[in-house]
């Protein structure tokens, strides 16, 4: 299992390989918490949020949620949670810069999702 020092450690990796101008305005930084974030709409506590990105008065924010991250992930190789790692940031960082650009393609995938996982499981 990959500690939260070396997620974080990973986290920190991966986002200085990323091209620093698709953090503008991103001001409130990236940040990685332990805690385990269930999505709303979670029929069974099987619904995880592992990343978010927030739109706040203080900032622009992207928030990871190693708890989520490990135990959706937590059984991979190391390489393949690095890789879980990678896609999660930039999934985050699309947010970021569709909504500094005006658009919500991805937001609109992410609730088409939200849909699908509710169909698929009806009360």
């Amino acid at each position: 299992m990959i500690t939260f020092e070396e997620c974080a450690s990973m986290l920190d990796e991966i986002a200085d390989a990323m091209p620093y101008e698709l953090y503008r305005e991103l001001n409130g930084g990236i940040s990685i918490v332990p805690q385990v974030k269930y999505h709303p709409v979670a029929r069974k506590n099987d619904l995880y949020i592992l990343g978010e990105y927030k739109r706040e008065l203080i900032g622009n924010s992207i928030v990871f949620y190693y708890g989520s991250i490990a135990r959706v992930y937590g059984n991979l190789s190391r390489e393949e949670f690095y890789k879980k790692m990678e896609h999660i940031l930039r999934h985050e960082v699309r947010h970021h810069n569709e909504y500094l650009a005006g658009t919500d393609d991805l937001e609109l995938w992410d609730d088409e999702q939200i849909i699908n996982y509710l169909k698929e499981n009806r009360s």
